[in-house]
């Protein structure tokens, strides 16, 4: 009987498992390398990246992936961002409700900005709702717009009898009424105008609050009064975005627990009609911003509740008496309508001993207005008040040209006068040889991210646009010289979404991101390209311009972003007179829908 040699057996056994074990190593080894060069070489890695990347649009613990998406793009990696889903058609990220609902009620806190941080906000294309048209051009705008471009009826049906809003159609008509004016906005003008000097070039800057759909600001450019009018996204969720449709300068704002964010002495006139803001609640708190924002000699009108209306004796009396206390003079009181006029100097109040109120520190700054909590003490007007009342303060339009005191002595003046004469010949150039669509009936809202001494807007002032000028909040404090001009404007952080809906402008400049994104103290950048631009992707129309100046380095990564995101871009040299190191892109954004999107 033979004899089995089992050792020798159980050695091969063992050596065939081991080299089929490397075999199977070295197979996942090679296939690796494959795949690697695959998605590194081949667009099949872009196209499944740019899949993937809609799976981390909301992901907050999928921050590096994130990241790692951003700098694929930024370096200039061929891919496209995804559309995000159809209910986010109007999504605003700064106010959005689902998230502030959470926060708290007090002073209304929970409807004013609150942004997330940037790993969440969604990294894809806002699309256009289901039948969306390019909207009506102005002036036709005023009075009608597309039903299917915000098919919103709530406005419609509530307020269609105080001749805010009806449907006809396919449309939205504005007959251009209000609550505290169901007559129309034109016949109410014209019975304001027996009081204060609506027309002749007095007043130019208006502020609006509780806007509804703005039709008091729409019919007031008739005038040549420019309106900022704002409204919180409350239960109206898109007054600001029908006024904006119409192309009526508009904001969403809340005056909650912080300044607006708008410079001090800013307003001639202030306007409130219903916009049932508590003026005296709060130690009177939200009176006195209204008094930090107005013009030394402006002009407040409140229309509607408390003003004589039946069982609001008490805060009607209220408000009487704050007014008086901080010296207002008394204009008229019609009806449900009150008029104050605003004093020119701080002397009144210096010698009210019983006045209740205090002068803030000479050392605050009242302009200073970005995340600034409200402060229940009278800026000072001593030191401006001649200058910047109403009366003394250049005739419009005579004031879009003339140097402003706040920018300056003779250097001020010097700047403020080149400024001028170079955005005079960038403007031409656009339109002559880069043959831009500002000055046509295609452009009616306008933004400049960067408007410094506000330039770009006073160059289009005979174009029929308004024009948005942003001063970035860690930039120099330029926002109150642009309204001494008789322009208007926000600040604003670039590194945070922008408090508007989307498809709200026609056409947005921007020059040297860098400065928007870069902290000026260390170099640093505070957030990355492809946010702000998906964030002007989001503001920006289908079919809008988007115009960039910077360094030819920087101008082709915003060339490479900006097919990332569907438009169509070209580079340009800058105009002749130019001499610096600069070009120009010029962006559109294309129309697109889900259905086309997903194909």
């Amino acid at each position: 009987m033979g004899n089995f040699d089992l050792t020798s057996s159980k050695h091969h056994i063992t050596q065939a498992r081991q080299w089929r074990f490397l075999d199977f190593v070295s197979l996942v080894f090679f296939a690796a390398i494959f795949l690697f060069l695959v998605l590194v070489l081949t667009p099949l890695g872009d196209s499944i990246a740019a899949t993937g990347s809609q799976a981390l649009i909301t992901s907050t613990t999928g921050a590096k992936r994130r990241h790692h998406l951003i700098a694929l793009i930024e370096s200039g990696r061929n891919l496209t961002l995804q559309s995000c889903s159809a209910d986010a058609v109007d999504y605003m990220p700064c106010e959005d409700p689902t998230r502030n609902r959470l926060l708290s009620r007090e002073m209304n806190s929970y409807r004013e900005r609150h942004c997330p941080p940037p790993e969440e906000r969604p990294l894809c294309l806002i699309p256009p709702p289901v039948g969306y048209n390019i909207p009506i051009q102005w002036p036709t705008s005023l009075y009608k717009i597309w039903h299917e471009n915000m098919p919103y009826n709530k406005l419609a049906d509530r307020k269609g009898h105080q001749g805010w809003m009806k449907k006809e159609g396919a449309h939205f008509i504005f007959p251009g009424g209000g609550t505290m004016f169901p007559d129309g906005a034109v016949k109410y003008i014209e019975q304001l105008e027996h009081y204060i000097p609506i027309s002749g070039g007095t007043l130019r800057t208006v502020l609006d609050m509780g806007c509804g759909v703005a039709s008091f600001g729409g019919y007031l450019l008739a005038e040549d009064l420019l309106t900022v009018s704002f409204a919180p996204r409350d239960s109206h969720k898109s007054q600001i975005q029908f006024a904006l449709e119409r192309g009526i300068p508009a904001f969403v704002l809340m005056l909650g627990t912080r300044r607006l964010p708008f410079p001090a002495f800013s307003f001639d006139l202030i306007h409130c009609s219903r916009c049932l803001i508590p003026f005296t609640a709060y130690n009177a708190t939200y009176f006195i911003e209204v008094d930090r924002l107005l013009r030394p000699g402006g002009y407040l009108i409140i229309s509607g509740p408390p003003v004589q209306w039946h069982g609001l004796d008490k805060e009607w009396e209220e408000l009487q008496t704050v007014a008086k206390a901080l010296c207002y003079e008394s204009v008229v009181v019609n009806a449900n309508t009150a008029i104050w006029k605003k004093p020119v100097d701080n002397s009144c109040i210096e010698t009210q001993n019983q006045s209740g109120f205090e002068l803030c520190d000479k050392s605050d700054d009242p302009s200073y207005a970005w995340y600034f909590k409200l402060k229940r003490c009278v800026s000072w007007l001593s030191s401006v008040g001649g200058k910047l009342a109403v009366g003394e303060i250049p005739k419009w339009p005579l004031r879009l040209t003339k140097t402003p005191s706040r920018a300056g002595g003779k250097n001020g003046n010097e700047e403020f006068e080149s400024d001028t004469r170079m955005w005079e010949k960038r403007i031409l150039y656009y339109k002559k040889t880069l043959n831009l669509k500002i000055g046509t009936e295609a452009v009616r809202n306008v933004m400049d991210m960067d408007a410094y001494f506000g330039g770009f807007a006073a160059a289009l002032i005979s174009d029929p646009v308004w024009v948005m000028n942003v001063v970035p909040h860690n930039k120099p404090s330029t926002l109150g010289l642009i309204f001494d001009r008789g322009l208007i404007g926000v600040y604003h952080d670039w590194c945070e979404p922008f408090s508007s809906y989307p498809r709200t402008y026609d056409f947005i400049h921007m020059a040297s991101i860098e400065s928007l994104i870069k902290d000026p103290l260390t170099g640093k950048k505070r957030c990355n390209i492809l946010d702000v631009m998906v964030e002007i992707d989001r503001l920006l129309r289908p079919e809008g311009t988007f115009v960039a100046r910077d360094s030819p380095e920087m101008i082709q990564k915003l060339e490479r972003v900006a097919r990332s995101i569907r438009w169509e871009s070209t580079i340009h040299n800058t105009e002749p007179e130019s001499h610096t190191n600069e070009r120009v892109l010029v962006a559109t954004k294309l129309l697109w829908t889900l259905s086309s999107s997903s194909q």
